[in-house]
């Protein structure tokens, strides 16, 4: 499904979300924390866009390296930045060793995992002791008329966008059903809680809780039990 997208991704991104979705990245970005110079692993980086705003962030001494399961996203990754690294790689089974990165995201993709539990797991996994593990996903509204609105618009009209954007309207239709049924807020911080041992979760909604940002600081070596 992603692979028939792929092509389109990025328009059609940019279509549904009238470019919101640039500025939840920079805010990931931020929240993470990270500086010139640190490591960088963004899974399920599709085309790479949250990876190139994290390689602005880090510098030419950085390292910034973007994964995703489909290969389709990952070429298109490539051709879009030529100083990052791209992989086909599977999150919950990461080909990296503990503690060689300064923080992990991932971003409108944990949903999609089979097991998000495992997934966020191995990214804690490669996170340094105090790295940060951010992830970005779908909400919904706390405020009941805008949670009608967003929910009326996701239903009827996402889909026909994406559709009409792609040529794939039933990849959209399944997007929808996916991020309307997963949870969110502090349901997603108690499977964040069973997947690593945080020493603190913060949770951002964005855009009226349209998304959410959450911010896992992993326990640091000498705090481990």
């Amino acid at each position: 499904m992603f692979a028939s997208i792929a092509p389109r991704y990025d328009r059609a991104n940019t279509v549904m979300s009238a470019g919101v979705h640039h500025w939840w990245r920079r805010r990931a970005v931020r929240w993470a924390g990270v500086r010139r110079g640190d490591a960088v692993l963004d899974c399920a980086t599709g085309t790479g866009d949250l990876a190139i705003a994290f390689r602005r962030a880090v510098g030419a001494e950085g390292r910034v390296v973007g994964t995703d399961f489909t290969p389709e996203m990952i070429a298109l990754a490539r051709a879009k930045a030529q100083n990052i690294t791209f992989e086909v790689a599977d999150v919950t089974a990461l080909p990296y060793d503990d503690a060689s990165f300064d923080a992990a995201s991932i971003a409108f993709g944990i949903r999609n995992v089979g097991d998000p539990v495992k997934g966020i797991a191995e990214m804690a996994r490669v996170v340094r002791g105090g790295g940060r593990v951010v992830v970005v996903e779908f909400g919904k509204p706390r405020n009941r008329i805008i949670r009608w609105a967003y929910e009326k618009y996701c239903r009827m009209f996402l889909p026909r966008l994406g559709g009409a954007v792609t040529g794939k309207r039933a990849a959209y239709e399944y997007l929808e059903l996916s991020a309307a049924r997963f949870p969110y807020g502090e349901e997603f911080v108690a499977l964040m809680r069973r997947a690593a041992d945080f020493a603190s979760i913060e949770v951002v909604p964005l855009t009226f809780g349209v998304a959410y940002l959450y911010v896992g600081v992993t326990v640091s070596a000498n705090t481990r039990r």
